[in-house]
């Protein structure tokens, strides 16, 4: 069996065009970010929208300054023009196109945020021996938008969006317990159980990312995502900025293990 990928290999190999699709059990240890790039007047609001909403958008990372691609804290040889396998294209909040390179989009403006993944607890709950659906069906996870309202930040407001894994309900405890070790990356769920309650009309029509089996006996958990920051996005309608598809991330050279709240 070959070892795991480093992140600087699937970087490298992201960058070559090699790996488009999504990151969920890639480089377990590492940190894996989801993606924000706005121009520098709205990067402020974005910023304390962040601030303000710590659950569905933990700040793991910014650029020192604007225009700059590199944020050396999560990589050495990090480039965010480059290392994301699929980026999404906004204008006016409205999604224009999904590319795999973002060279000729660049602009001395623009604003990098990296925003915590779920993908960070998902190896921690598999060391305790809970499956994680998605990775044993191997799709993306499946994501949801919801009722919960964000507190809104100037021009930035949202409703929260959701990703869901199903356990028993003796593992959905486990994985409460250890969820709510990692607050920078979304920390414990924000709920578990009948959909309807957070507004979700069908569990198995998920709104981003894919369905996965729910068994017999089993319940869904809910946890805030960073597909969130998209919907404010698309509420405020900046003129322009860049996200990463949903499940393709940023992984970063940041073990997970620093993110973890003993």
């Amino acid at each position: 069996m070959s070892s795991p990928l480093t992140p600087a290999e699937l970087r490298s190999r992201i960058r070559q065009g090699q790996h488009t699709g999504n990151t969920s059990g890639f480089c377990p240890g590492f940190v894996q970010a989801n993606v924000a790039i706005l121009p520098r007047d709205w990067a402020n609001e974005f910023l304390q929208f962040c601030h303000f909403n710590p659950k569905p958008c933990p700040l793991v990372a910014m650029a020192s300054s604007p225009g700059d691609p590199h944020i050396a804290a999560v990589g050495s040889d990090f480039d965010i023009r480059s290392d994301v396998p699929r980026y999404r294209i906004w204008q006016d909040g409205s999604l224009q196109e999904e590319t795999t390179d973002i060279h000729h989009l660049w602009r001395d403006d623009l604003v990098t945020f990296l925003i915590g993944c779920s993908f960070s607890f998902e190896e921690a709950l598999l060391a305790d021996g809970l499956e994680i659906r998605n990775i044993s069906e191997g799709v993306n996870v499946p994501m949801y938008n919801t009722n919960i309202r964000c507190q809104s930040a100037g021009r930035f407001s949202a409703n929260m969006v959701v990703s869901m894994r199903p356990f028993k309900p003796a593992d959905a405890i486990r994985m409460i317990q250890i969820c709510s070790r990692f607050p920078s990356v979304h920390g414990a769920p924000v709920h578990f159980g009948d959909p309807a309650a957070i507004g979700i009309r069908d569990i198995h029509q998920p709104d981003y990312g894919d369905a996965v089996t729910i068994g017999a006996g089993e319940v869904p958990v809910f946890t805030a995502c960073g597909v969130t920051p998209q919907a404010a996005i698309m509420e405020a309608k900046p003129p322009f900025c860049i996200t990463h598809s949903p499940g393709c991330m940023v992984v970063t050279d940041l073990p997970n293990s620093q993110l973890a709240v003993l």
